[in-house]
Order: C-alpha cells, then structure tokens, then sequence
C-alpha cells in the first residue's frame, strides 16, 4: 500500500450504486483541484491498496495519511476533505449520529449491495460459459 498526502479511495465502479455516488465525488474532486485519487478495484490499482478484490468490494475503503478507513469511517475522511460535504462529516461523525450511521452501512446498506455485486459476478461468469 503506497503512503502520501494525497486522499485515496477504492471503490467498486462495477457497482451501479457505488460508481454512480463515487463518480459524482469525483467529478467535484476534479473541479475543484482537491487532491482526491479514485481507484477502481476492478482495475490494476487494487495491487496498490494490499487488498483482494473480494474484501474490498464489501465496502467503501480511504487512504489518507498512511491509515486505511473503511465504511462510515472511509466516508467521513472523504466528505472532510471536500469543502461542499464538510458539513455532512460534521453531523454525521456526532457521537450517535456515527454509530447510527455506522451500522445502517454495516448492516443494512453494504450487505445487499455486497450481494448485488455476487450476483452480477456470478451472472458474468455464467455469460462467459
């Protein structure tokens, strides 16, 4: 996993759910010169993160400043470092309001998309036949 100043996320941009959230990010990320990199895990930058596909395809991941965030946690760092969503790190990231948060995306928001993404590989590896 390489280390820099620079934010970086991992997402799954076969997911219609996650590309579509994700690519938003980062066209903001993009014109407003924030210093954000968005790797796909489908990709050849997954070597990069010292994760297997699978693992990184159950949630959202964020590198900033040598420590690796994942779920809610990966979100706060990300919208923190994007001046529109600010504040949304700041409610979200209250105490309760995180844990809230924290377990309607462990339990209610990532499994089904997890899921969703088996589905579609499964679908894919079929088709391939």
């Amino acid at each position: 996993m390489q280390h820099n100043s620079e934010t970086s996320v991992l997402f799954n941009a076969s997911c219609p759910v996650c590309n579509f959230e994700i690519r938003h990010y980062a066209r903001y990320a993009a014109a407003n010169g924030l210093p954000i990199r968005f790797d796909d895990l489908n990709s050849h930058m997954l070597a990069r993160w010292g994760l297997d596909a699978d693992t990184a395809a159950r949630r959202l991941y964020v590198l900033k400043d040598g420590r690796l965030t994942s779920g809610i946690a990966a979100f706060l760092v990300l919208w923190a470092d994007m001046p529109r969503y600010r504040w949304l790190a700041r409610v979200v990231g209250l105490p309760g309001v995180r844990q809230i948060a924290s377990a309607a995306y462990d339990h209610l928001l990532a499994p089904p998309i997890y899921r969703w993404h088996l589905r579609r590989l499964r679908r894919r590896a079929g088709g391939a036949q």
